[in-house]
């Protein structure tokens, strides 16, 4: 009876033991399961393939929720394509408003050439050329966002001397600086900062940017103008002293066609486009241009470039 009883505890000790081992051994499995379908789904949204999460088990709970991951997958997948093309129909649709707006304009500034040619000038016709140039200027914005966005520009990269560059372009804006009593702090280093860029892109993302701290940070009467080299970048630091902008509206300030309450009088005269275009072109430099601000304490935008030490003879001043 006892030798019974010993073989029958023996072979229950022996069935729980083979139950523990098999319980452990499943969900080692499930583990290793959800560890690989986890490194394949991080790998399909970090490249933003059009993979699928793909196992082999025979969990039927596994197989069920890898069948509403690969669901969502499909969605993304489906919105990402429809969002690529509203995006490349906007800029289609940009590209030739902008190109058929252009070709009118032009002509009436033609009209409006001769008839001063021929001695027609009046008050009125002066305020039609201007709305017109105006118009004129909108359009070129639009046509050179559109044409950047659809990577239609290429921008050919060369060593740019980027501390003279700063230089000139406050020289530029030294006129009307002195006229409305600014105090312009630059802060240029002596050696020269060489970048890789395109040197007209970088002109016009600093004059808009000097623009912009004229027009929008007048109220504080400064303009700052900074340049250092951080690591394997070259940084340009335009900034102002004026009311400065609210968070929630910083957020979408390189946003196209975004303008603050206060910058749609034409006055002021934003058009919502020269950051947007200024973004894009640090972009194409492979560059960053990032803003900074605080309600009443002023603006920072920077512009970020690639640093560059060209041989002595490709050297620019």
């Amino acid at each position: 009876m006892n030798e019974l009883r010993f073989w029958l505890v023996l072979a229950l000790a022996a069935a729980f033991g083979c139950a523990a081992v098999w319980l452990a051994w499943q969900r080692r499995a499930q583990r290793r399961a959800l560890r690989d379908a986890a490194q394949q789904l991080r790998r399909i949204l970090d490249s933003c393939s059009g993979e699928k999460v793909m196992l082999l088990t025979g969990e039927r709970e596994l197989i069920a929720l890898l069948e509403q991951i690969n669901r969502l997958l499909t969605d993304r997948q489906r919105l990402s394509v429809d969002y690529r093309r509203a995006q490349q129909s906007q800029r289609r649709m940009l590209s030739n408003i902008s190109h058929d707006i252009r070709t009118p304009l032009t002509v009436m500034l033609g009209y409006l050439e001769i008839a001063r040619l021929r001695g027609e000038e009046s008050p009125a016709l002066e305020k039609v050329e201007t709305k017109a140039r105006q118009v004129m200027t909108l359009t070129d914005k639009f046509f050179t966002l559109s044409k950047l966005e659809s990577g239609d520009t290429a921008l050919p990269l060369e060593p740019v001397n980027l501390s003279e560059l700063c230089r000139e372009t406050a020289v530029e804006f030294y006129e009307l600086l002195t006229r409305q009593q600014f105090t312009v702090d630059i802060d240029i280093p002596s050696k020269d900062v060489f970048v890789c860029g395109h040197e007209e892109s970088i002109r016009r993302i600093l004059s808009n940017l000097i623009s912009n701290a004229l027009r929008y940070g007048g109220a504080g009467r400064y303009l700052g103008i900074s340049l250092k080299t951080q690591q394997e970048q070259a940084l340009v630091c335009v900034r102002d002293r004026g009311a400065g902008i609210a968070p929630e509206k910083l957020r979408h300030i390189f946003d196209r066609l975004y303008t603050q309450e206060d910058s749609r009088s034409s006055a002021l005269g934003g058009s919502g486009l020269g950051l947007a275009i200024a973004k894009s072109l640090a972009e194409h430099m492979g560059g960053t241009l990032l803003a900074d601000s605080a309600p009443d304490e002023g603006t920072a935008f920077t512009l970020a470039l690639p640093v560059r030490a060209p041989a002595q003879k490709e050297r620019k001043s």
